[in-house]
């Protein structure tokens, strides 16, 4: 399943993309109808807090999450009612683009990343897209947690 948060759910669509999830995040130029669109052209499921929305959604015959928190917890258990989480999919997307991250040889990173970093971790990913090094650094940890406690 693949989603598209609007505006407003910009964390949201952040923990989407760390449990492997497509997720389109809308940016602030883009209206209600360009939203449409773009969920009935890439089959996506359409999470938004607005109501107009929603409203706008069913009429169009598109799937539709309206979520009624602002707690990200909450917004998140919400969304992953609809979805069977793959573990090996955690930590598969770029937060930042949404493309999916390949690994990359530790040697392929050397002078790219802080030299304490690339000394102590042997695994890195890659976002070909964005040109994001990542890698399991203090937040990982916290991360994993919270992906298998909201799961």
């Amino acid at each position: 399943m693949k989603f598209l948060c609007d505006q407003m759910l910009g964390t949201l669509a952040k923990w989407l993309r760390i449990y492997g999830l497509d997720t389109f995040f809308a940016n602030s130029e883009t209206d209600d109808k360009e939203l449409l669109k773009i969920a009935k052209a890439e089959n996506r499921t359409l999470v938004t807090r607005d109501r107009e929305l929603t409203y706008s959604a069913k009429r169009e015959n598109l799937t539709v999450i309206e979520l009624k928190t602002k707690d990200l917890d909450e917004q998140i258990k919400a969304v992953l009612n609809y979805v069977k989480i793959d573990k090996s999919k955690i930590l598969s997307r770029c937060i930042i683009c949404n493309s999916v991250v390949d690994e990359i040889k530790k040697d392929d990173v050397k002078n790219k990343v802080p030299e304490k970093v690339f000394e102590i971790n042997e695994d890195f990913w890659y976002c070909k897209k964005c040109d994001k090094i990542y890698w399991k650094g203090t937040h990982y940890e916290k991360m994993i947690e919270k992906t298998m406690e909201l799961k």
